[in-house]
């Protein structure tokens, strides 16, 4: 079994594999309950990837025997990277982009991921990572306006409100959720414009609100991110058999 890791600077989620298959997986794990589940488990190889915690101190803790492979700008991916700045480009938007490239291959693709910040990639059908956009997400936004003024509350989202907020909390609620579908949907058509024919890949925990607002088609697929993990590892593992 194969077991990828997505370890955040709060909490960490964690997926197990039999081949390309997703078993089963959980999230919200503090780094300590990641470690009790890696080591309930019983793993073939493991891939690691983490912006808060060192490799080194993951392998310390779990079972001596287990191959951890650590994802990092160097990691071999099964797709190409045309991007100006490789070393800077995030763990979580190039796995995205991989597990869109695993399950619609030879299609051009738009891989939007609403964590926290949104980022818009694009994978041409060649399989090569062009780059795309990053912007702040939809807590963030909450956050900025209450953490940048003197009176704005700190509010919690919810679904898209009226468009025109009869009160200071309805008028927030709208920038943000009304602002958000729209920016989305905007740039969506952009990248269509760009790339006519482009298939929309969506994912990220923010997807719930905001599915049922965006133009269709497009294609959410929750656990994006774990599915590129594991092809990323799987694309490793082979290269060490060769």
């Amino acid at each position: 079994m194969n077991i990828v890791v997505d370890s955040g600077n709060t909490y960490s989620k964690i997926g197990w594999f039999s081949g390309d298959q997703l078993l089963r997986y959980k999230t919200r794990l503090t780094f300590d309950m990641l470690v009790a589940e890696v080591r309930a488990s019983d793993v073939s190889h493991l891939l690691f990837s983490s912006v808060s915690h060192e490799a080194d101190e993951f392998r310390a803790l779990i079972q001596p025997n287990v191959p951890v492979l650590t994802l990092d700008s160097d990691t071999p991916v099964p797709i190409e990277k045309e991007y100006g700045t490789p070393a800077t480009l995030g763990a979580d938007r190039i796995a995205a982009a991989v597990g869109a490239a695993g399950l619609f291959p030879e299609e051009d693709l738009v891989v939007i991921d609403m964590g926290t910040c949104i980022t818009y990639d694009y994978v041409d059908r060649q399989g090569r990572f062009q780059g795309g956009i990053i912007s702040p997400g939809m807590r963030m936004r909450f956050m900025a306006m209450h953490s940048f003024t003197q009176r704005l509350p700190l509010i919690e989202p919810e679904a898209a409100p009226e468009l025109i907020g009869k009160s200071t909390r309805h008028a927030m609620l709208s920038g943000v959720m009304n602002g958000l579908t729209a920016e989305i949907n905007g740039l969506v058509e952009a990248y269509r414009a760009h790339s006519p024919g482009s298939r929309v890949v969506l994912c990220g925990g923010d997807v719930p609100f905001f599915e049922s607002l965006l133009k269709p088609p497009i294609f959410v697929v929750p656990e994006l991110v774990l599915i590129g993990l594991n092809r990323i590892l799987q694309h490793n593992v082979s290269k060490q058999k060769e």
